[in-house]
């Protein structure tokens, strides 16, 4: 019945913790780009692929006390960090679903910076687009960043590295 929160649960318990609302967003988006068994539905906004459905399943989970969600205040914004509670291990352990082990991916995609992710979940988005008409659309609809063309290319890397690994 809560399959859908358990795949995010699990997630959160392989990656140990999870800290920015928009790295989550990037993450997920990420991994359902890998085939992961994620649903929710994306468009695009202004920081790139997101799901009002994954907002409001995490909020869905932070009030079943699941999840902890806890808001830092940085200098000009706020930051959450994410992690499994006792409660959501609890729900994992009696939860029939079989989640794979991305453990090593997840690793890695928690590791990159947030604006990283950002440009990767873009690329990943306009995917069906030649690698020059992607580059232009980076450059056109995500110009306030400032992407350099290396780090266009590093993405194009790392997609291509993320799409060669193999999941559990």
């Amino acid at each position: 019945m809560l399959n859908e929160h358990a795949k995010l649960l699990s997630l959160i318990q392989q990656a140990g913790e999870i800290v920015g609302r928009k790295k989550l967003q990037k993450i997920v988006y990420i991994v359902k780009k890998l085939d992961l068994p994620f649903y929710e539905k994306y468009q695009f906004r202004m920081y790139g692929p997101y799901s009002e459905e994954l907002s409001v399943r995490m909020e869905e989970m932070r009030d079943l006390g699941f999840i902890s969600e806890v808001k830092e205040d940085k200098s000009s914004y706020h930051q959450f960090r994410y992690s499994l509670t006792e409660k959501g291990e609890e729900f994992l352990t009696i939860s029939d679903f079989e989640f794979p082990d991305p453990k090593e991916m997840l690793d890695d995609l928690n590791s990159k910076s947030s604006r990283f992710l950002e440009l990767v979940s873009t690329m990943f988005y306009f995917e069906d687009l030649s690698n020059e008409e992607i580059k232009q659309k980076v450059f056109t609809i995500k110009a306030k960043q400032n992407y350099t063309e290396e780090e266009v290319e590093e993405a194009f890397s790392y997609i291509k590295a993320l799409r060669q690994t193999k999941v559990n």
